[in-house]
């Protein structure tokens, strides 16, 4: 799946124009567009998508890698995202998920970041709900922007977010990393990785944002 951000969504009513692009037996190309209307203007497209679909259980079980897991703190010694300072922690979106951040990655929190454009953790949901395919979408942006981690909190906004669903994840909680190696011309890359209980990658992610801005919002 790969998405252009265009414009801000906002909450409220939004329409999603969809268009089959190809329909196979291996696998099938959709494209969708997000339109909302906002008072005194007129509709516009907030969000561009375009999906490659396929059956993840006909794929061959062979796997050949050289990406390995990342070390973690075990789960139960990580900080909880409701932890978090200024408030943020009652963020409508951390009301909803089990975010916990790894320790070695959370010295930004205390006003001293590492420098190193990595931040990593645990991802579960409040709710009863082991991890799907649809739910690794949601996955590979739900932890902190990597830049955090660079001494530059608050928000940054996604300019096109490219995700890959490698495989069905097993039950229990998902270890996501993020990590950012360029940052250039007002702008970052931002790689992710998901891996499950099993020790197998089940989803990747780049995406391209702005460096937050100074004084911004932070969510």
């Amino acid at each position: 799946m790969s998405a252009a951000y265009l414009g801000v969504p906002h909450t409220g009513p939004a329409q999603i124009a969809v268009d089959l692009m190809r329909n196979g037996g291996t696998y099938s190309v959709v494209r969708a567009d997000l339109i909302q209307q906002e008072d005194g203007e007129h509709p516009s497209v907030r969000v561009a998508v375009q999906a490659v679909f396929g059956d993840l259980d006909a794929l061959p079980p062979e796997v050949s890698t050289s990406a390995t897991p990342p070390t973690f703190t075990p789960f139960e010694r990580c900080l909880s995202s409701s932890m978090a300072p200024g408030g943020l922690g009652k963020a409508p979106f951390l009301q909803r998920v089990d975010l916990r951040i790894d320790p070695l990655t959370v010295s930004w929190a205390l006003g001293a970041p590492a420098g190193v454009g990595a931040i990593q953790g645990w991802f579960s949901m409040v709710e009863p709900r082991e991890p799907d395919p649809l739910m690794l979408l949601l996955v590979v942006d739900a932890l902190p922007p990597a830049t955090f981690d660079l001494g530059m909190p608050g928000w940054a906004p996604t300019l096109e977010l490219t995700a890959h669903v490698r495989a069905k994840p097993a039950p229990g909680p998902l270890r996501v990393r993020h990590v950012t190696r360029n940052v250039a011309h007002g702008m970052f890359e931002e790689d992710c990785e998901v891996w499950e209980s099993h020790d197998r990658l089940v989803a990747q992610s780049r995406q391209l944002a702005l460096l937050p801005r100074k004084g911004g919002r932070t969510l």
